[in-house]
């Protein structure tokens, strides 16, 4: 006999069998399960999370991908155009290969122009030993400048010089100072963002839980910092950097000048969360219960505004790469013979050499790459940080 449509059970209930029927089973996983399932419904913030996390994981080991030292320049080579790599000469398979070039000048024209040798193929070794070793650089990661090392994924010719993405003023590779620049260029947005979180959970977190007159005393020093013009501010600020520090003093000197304009959006953003919840019910048990001010606020206060704080930080982050970016452009950043994009693109401030030789302006990619990557990942991660909406 065929059950009717609306069929019901006659057995008795059974709450341990019927529990998982009922419940949806991914509520029952664990709160990181959950952002991490709804973060990889955002395919985009996925790709930017996976480029990011390998682009710092080999930030230790850049000096193996660049054919050069930063600040090695051959002035034979000035303004040198990019090179393309090769494998097949006149239709035959020769390996990984480039031509030689000569500058000469053109009589007719009056202008330096360079010349390609489409005769003889010139090997690339990759995988090996070459060139000066990483130590003679003053710049160098301490990780693999411990060691007199020379070994690079892919080398000049023997015969010839290597420009993948061309040379500039001083003949200096552009690829390799992209590859070197990389690591302070991306390292000072965590830094900066370390300081900026460190003063605006603090002085936020006081305010917003203490209220009285630390909460007026921040307020008005909110107020104050965000009327500030920031650039302004900024360019005063690394302009008294005494000139006759060091590259990493001056490094870790405007990561601190970055994180200290960037707090009050935090601080306004902590108090005004913390107004909220010192009132709830746990927050006043765990105060009645004898819990110092400390751990009310680190142990049941801070863990619900967590997510926030991760999204934040995370847009945090692109802004204090552009912010270094612009400083260095302007001549007001790092200094030599430290390397970053800002002070890369700073040779692009002469428009005439921009129009003449384009490829100085490689810089800007990998500025607008990580730039984006991070924006992606912070959209994601705002979104998957509440899993059950």
């Amino acid at each position: 006999m065929d059950r009717p449509e609306h069929y019901i059970s006659e057995a008795p209930y059974d709450a341990a069998t019927d529990r998982q029927v009922l419940e949806r089973a991914d509520l029952d996983a664990p709160t990181w399960v959950l952002i991490w399932r709804r973060y990889r419904r955002h395919r985009l913030g996925v790709v930017c999370l996976a480029f990011l996390a390998i682009g710092y994981l080999l930030l230790p080991f850049v000096e193996i991908f660049a054919p050069y030292l930063p600040n090695s320049f051959d002035e034979d080579n000035i303004y040198a155009p990019p090179q393309s790599l090769y494998l097949f000469h006149e239709g035959e398979y020769v390996g990984l290969h480039t031509y030689p070039t000569a500058t000469v000048y053109n009589v007719h024209t009056g202008l330096v122009e360079r010349v390609t040798d489409w005769d003889r193929p010139l090997p690339v070794p990759v995988l090996t030993t070459c060139g000066e070793p990483y130590t003679d650089d003053l710049m160098v990661n301490p990780v693999l400048g411990l060691f007199d090392w020379n070994f690079r994924v892919i080398c000049p010719p023997d015969e010839g010089e290597l420009f993948l993405l061309g040379s500039d003023r001083l003949g200096r590779d552009i690829l390799s100072r992209i590859v070197y620049g990389a690591r302070l260029s991306m390292t000072i947005g965590l830094i900066g963002v370390a300081v900026s979180f460190g003063i605006g959970l603090v002085l936020g977190g006081m305010a917003g839980y203490f209220g009285g007159w630390i909460d007026a005393a921040v307020s008005r020093a909110i107020e104050v910092f965000r009327s500030l013009p920031e650039l302004p501010i900024w360019l005063a600020l690394s302009a008294a950097v005494p000139i006759s520090w060091g590259p990493i003093t001056v490094f870790l000197m405007i990561s601190v000048i970055l994180g200290l304009l960037d707090w009050p959006g935090l601080a306004r953003a902590v108090r005004s969360k913390f107004l909220a919840l010192r009132e709830e019910d746990y927050v006043r048990a765990a105060e009645l219960m004898g819990a110092s001010p400390a751990r009310v606020i680190g142990r049941h206060m801070m863990p619900n505004f967590m997510s926030h704080l991760i999204a934040s930080a995370s847009l945090s982050i692109p802004a204090m790469i552009l912010g270094e970016t612009a400083l260095s452009f302007l001549g007001l950043g790092l200094r030599p013979p430290a390397v970053s994009w800002g002070m890369m693109l700073n040779d692009a401030l002469n428009l005439t050499a921009v129009e003449i030789y384009p490829w100085l302006l490689w810089p800007m990619v990998p500025v607008i790459l990580g730039v984006l990557a991070f924006s992606f990942v912070g959209d994601a991660l705002r979104d998957a940080m509440d899993p059950y909406s």
